[in-house]
């Protein structure tokens, strides 16, 4: 290699790592995590650049606002008051809106009866459209100057991502709409005319505080990384990290997003969304072995915690059953899935009032129970069948959620 490329290379690595250490000064943040940033990008050569950069908050608006350089599809717009569609009545914000820790929550239903008066159908699309996009912007204003909304045509990314990466990943969730519809033919569906919304939040302060409007009162949270949010306004939630890391998240929570219209037990909606996150976005290294896997089901399943597996409680677990109650189904949803045909048709028509014991015996001939014995390798058992009648009520609020 000649004096003159590595000096060259020398120079490229200097001038980037100046630039990135100013950058990275200058953000609102405390003082280990800038120092931690600056290391990485002195002691890694490059690599350490690119860490340093996508954890990188965007430039504050009041920053950008000064320029005209934004990118298509950012806006400056302010959060409205009210809006209104044409010579209609308007739609007060402030009116239909409270605060839960600070972050605005929409009363869907009052938004959906302004929309219903609009006339035909295109208009109340149109009007609930305008409503998503106003809420969004208040939560933008609310979540701090470093968040910006960027719009494409099928999705909504309210984050504080770089614009780079912003519009990256909107054109990710863009391209995994097609995927999943792909893959999941016959049972995923998204409306032709409503946008994704994404919102990728920064810290797990601001994600738990978020998510905790929207899970059951009291107990605590079991561990994840993102959320598909059906209440009032479909959208899914992340938490901020390189596009890489959010793309199976991003994959898991639209599988949700695409089979919600089915309202599908938990189970079978965790499963189908595993599986679906696992072939879009590549297997994720296991933590345990096949052999290890089955010790541990083997411990924890017992009579009472199958109950809570078909009722949906124990995906709320903060202990291995939460981890468990995942592989069980993503395990059950991939055999049965092995007869695409009749899986459409189970899955199209799975109650969750049943846990979708019904469908399985009309459409595979299984007992669910019995099925379930089988696959952790036990005895078969008429106590391991779904039964409803034992089911808590928090089981019945986790799987509306």
């Amino acid at each position: 290699m000649s004096t003159l490329l590595i000096a060259g290379i020398c120079a490229a690595w200097l001038a980037m790592n100046v630039y990135l250490s100013r950058r990275i000064r200058a953000i609102d943040d405390n003082p280990l995590r800038r120092n931690m940033l600056l290391a990485t990008v002195w002691v890694l050569p490059f690599m350490g650049a690119f860490l340093a950069w996508t954890h990188l908050p965007r430039q504050p608006r009041a920053a950008k606002a000064a320029s005209t350089a934004w990118p298509d599809g950012f806006t400056h717009d302010e959060a409205p008051e009210h809006i209104a569609l044409g010579d209609g009545p308007g739609f007060a914000l402030r009116d239909h809106m409270a605060l839960y820790d600070g972050l605005p929550l929409l009363d869907w239903q009052a938004l959906d009866a302004w929309a219903s008066s609009m006339g035909d159908a295109d208009r109340q699309r149109t009007a609930v459209a305008l409503g998503k996009r106003a809420w969004l912007l208040h939560l933008r204003d609310a979540l701090g100057p470093d968040f910006r909304l960027f719009e494409s045509d099928d999705a909504f990314v309210l984050s504080s991502l770089e614009d780079v990466v912003a519009v990256a990943t909107a054109a990710y969730v863009a391209s995994t709409r097609k995927r999943i519809q792909r893959v999941l033919a016959g049972v995923a569906h998204f409306e032709a005319h409503a946008k994704s919304i994404l919102l990728v939040v920064d810290d797990e302060e601001t994600y738990y505080a978020y998510v905790s409007s929207y899970y059951p009162d009291g107990g605590e949270f079991a561990f994840s990384g993102g959320m598909f949010v059906d209440a009032g306004c479909a959208h899914f939630l992340a938490k901020r990290a390189d596009l890489a890391a959010i793309e199976p998240v991003i994959a898991h929570e639209m599988t949700h997003s695409a089979l919600s219209h089915l309202k599908l037990p938990r189970w079978l909606d965790e499963g189908l969304a595993v599986n679906t996150e696992r072939r879009l976005t590549g297997e994720p290294r296991s933590p345990y072995t096949i052999q290890e896997w089955k010790r541990k089901h083997r411990a924890f399943w017992g009579e009472a915690q199958i109950q809570e597996f078909w009722s949906g409680d124990s995906f709320f677990r903060t202990d291995d059953g939460n981890l468990l109650s995942y592989e069980l189904a993503r395990v059950l949803v991939e055999q049965m899935g092995r007869n695409w045909e009749a899986f459409v048709h189970f899955a199209s028509n799975a109650a969750r009032e049943d846990s979708g014991a019904q469908a399985a015996a009309d459409f595979f001939q299984v007992d669910l129970g019995a099925y379930a014995c089988a696959l952790l390798e036990r005895e078969p058992d008429r106590r391991w069948a779904p039964n409803p009648q034992v089911w808590g009520a928090q089981g019945v609020a986790a799987s509306d959620a």
